[in-house]
């Protein structure tokens, strides 16, 4: 699992300098790493990158976009995990 955490902090590196922060590519390599970081425990670190995405998708994809639902999907576990699927508006 560590490897892939490599790969894809990579990856997420490679492309926001490629691409940018806000491209759909970059937020997919976001995604991707923030589930090896909940994958492997990091949950805070997880909710983190996972809110941040979200808030990006928002305002690059709109709110009803498949993608930014899947950023509300991951946040929502990040969340729960975290013991504060309550207290979140």
């Amino acid at each position: 699992m560590q490897a892939a955490r490599d790969l894809d902090q990579d990856t997420l590196e490679r492309r926001g300098r490629v691409l940018g922060a806000d491209h759909p590519n970059t937020l997919a390599s976001a995604n991707n790493l923030a589930a090896d970081l909940r994958a492997l425990g990091e949950v805070q670190a997880a909710r983190d990158l996972d809110q941040d995405t979200l808030e990006r998708r928002r305002r690059v994809l709109g709110a009803d976009h498949p993608s930014t639902l899947r950023s509300v999907n991951n946040l929502a576990a990040d969340l729960r995990l975290l013991g504060e699927a309550g207290n979140q508006s």
